[in-house]
């Protein structure tokens, strides 16, 4: 065991530094849901009163689950592991024999394999879309009202723009992880997070002193902010819960083994308690503060209510270049917008894409650099769904890509982060995880945090959750075979894309869960065959 620790921890690379590190966990987080989804879902579901599920979810599912994958991600790093199925393996050996274990890892590393890849293959398009509108409104090419929807619908359905900004996106996604740790993804996060931060600021600003138009001066940027923030406690309800909980796995990336992937690479003694609470505070500081300040309150001038019309990819693409396209110098104002979700969304896709690499080094024993053009190609096939579907629609449709989302953005993850909780809290002794987690750490984390928190409260929490979510589903119609048809919409069309996307899902899922097996059976066959 010592051997392969040595030579995973020396193949596998280290964080350069602290800040590095931390940039690059924030880079995971802080993604397209911060500035596009959080504003509004808030606005939506009863403003200051969403806040309070929110903030309550952050604390007791939030932060547990997220020390609890630095924990697993550190603890598996040391055995030279990055991916979840070992580090779930080795973890649940110490309460079961190996080969129960063995399954337990095998699904838990499927599941961890699946979520990446899946969210990776349509997460990169929106990345491509954000740096081809950034493009666009620098050089003022983007149109006004009924045009921005024409325009994005040419953006998702034009083979020139659909697929060539998605590759360059998939380029550079390869060329910053080919170059490692170090040198790669913690460099990228160094420029990209702070540029990100700054123009949010920036967009910050701007918002606040904008003035209101001379035929609606009831519109002003304050009222915005009081549009967004004024608590409405009859929205308050179970959907409201499940919503609250949904996005803070979203925006803290939770449940998709990418914070145990990053946390793989540290030192045996860095602070993970510090490092875990920096993460959670950046990540709330861009969607709390900047996102609300400069996204709400800047389209409620142009727009007015309006704003919440059209979904958050409308919100985002077609709202708010509306509102950029009325104000001066807003092609600049539009193009700092779109530059900041590309390079959000580029630092979350990085660490989807370094899952991915990390899971093909362990599985093949390939070269970083091998990996990262395999992991390329990969996600290019797979992601020729999301970007064809639209383009035989006309931009009209996007189904596969909603099935996707819905059942691997806001479902799995939650099954995932309930399994870690459960393991990790059940099948260690108390006292070994809480020495896990406090090790090298400044300020140690009380015995209750996995005593009350990691061991009931969070996954009873959880738990809570996936079972409302299921029910509210099943009325919904997510489980039925043409899936939620909307009020005019074509059945047929619906269940092609709809059972297309849940065939991929699984085909990915029993791939990942394939590998995962040879890789367990591989690394711990004397043990295994000792049973």
């Amino acid at each position: 065991m010592e051997k392969l620790k040595q030579k995973g921890t020396h193949h596998r690379g280290e964080w350069g530094s602290k800040l590095g590190l931390i940039l690059a966990m924030a880079g995971n987080a802080v993604g397209l849901g911060n500035f596009w989804r959080f504003p509004r879902m808030a606005a939506e579901y009863g403003g200051g009163a969403f806040m309070i599920p929110y903030f309550i979810a952050l604390v007791v599912v939030g932060l547990p689950i997220m020390i609890t994958e630095w924990h697993l991600g550190r603890f598996g790093g040391q055995h030279g592991h990055g991916t979840i199925g070992p580090m779930i393996y080795l973890q649940a050996r110490e309460k079961v024999k190996p080969k129960t274990a063995l399954a337990i890892g095998t699904i838990c590393g499927a599941l961890a394999f699946a979520i990446p890849v899946l969210i990776n293959s349509y997460y990169n398009h929106i990345v491509g879309w954000s740096l081809n509108y950034a493009v666009q409104s620098l050089f003022n090419q983007l149109g006004h009202g009924a045009d921005l929807t024409a325009a994005y619908q040419s953006a998702i359905s034009n083979p020139v723009q659909a697929i060539g900004f998605w590759v360059i996106a998939a380029l550079l996604l390869a060329v910053a992880a080919s170059k490692g740790i170090k040198k790669g993804i913690e460099a990228w996060s160094k420029i990209m997070m702070p540029t990100l931060y700054i123009f949010g600021i920036v967009l910050a600003c701007f918002a606040l002193f904008t003035q209101a138009r001379p035929e609606t001066p009831n519109l002003t940027a304050i009222a915005g902010l009081d549009f967004l923030w004024h608590p409405d406690f009859s929205k308050v309800n179970w959907s409201v819960i499940l919503a609250a909980c949904g996005q803070i796995f979203f925006t803290l990336s939770l449940g998709m083994g990418l914070i145990s992937n990053y946390a793989s690479f540290l030192k045996k003694d860095d602070d993970i308690v510090v490092s875990s609470i920096a993460t959670v505070s950046l990540n709330e500081f861009a969607e709390v503060v900047l996102a609300s300040t400069a996204v709400v309150p800047l389209a409620y001038v142009f727009m007015g209510d309006d704003l919440l019309q059209g979904g958050s990819i409308g919100f985002s693409f077609i709202s708010l270049p509306n509102a950029f396209m009325n104000m001066p110098l807003g092609n600049i104002v539009g193009a700092c917008w779109f530059f900041l979700l590309f390079f959000a969304g580029f630092t979350s896709a990085l660490a989807l894409f370094n899952y991915l690499v990390t899971f093909i080094e362990e599985g093949l024993h390939s070269s970083r650099k091998v990996a990262s053009w395999v992991a390329f190609v990969s996600l290019i096939v797979i992601g020729i769904p999301v970007v064809l579907e639209p383009m035989l629609s006309n931009g009209a449709t996007q189904i596969y890509f909603e099935t996707l989302d819905s059942w691997v953005g806001s479902y799995l993850v939650l099954f995932l982060g309930f399994i870690e909780l459960i393991i990790v809290g059940w099948f260690v002794k108390p006292q070994k995880t809480l020495e896990g987690i406090n090790s090298g750490a400044k300020a140690k984390v009380p015995s209750w945090v996995v005593t009350v928190f990691i061991r009931i409260i969070t996954p009873a929490i959880l738990l809570l959750v996936i079972v409302n979510a299921t029910i509210e589903n099943a009325k919904n119609g997510f489980f039925s075979w043409t899936g939620i048809v909307p009020e005019g919409g074509d059945p047929a069309i619906y269940a092609l894309w709809t059972n297309l996307g849940r065939g991929m899902i699984i085909v990915v899922f029993i791939f990942g869960f394939i590998m995962t097996l040879r890789m367990l059976r591989k690394t711990y066959q004397h043990e295994l065959s000792k049973q």
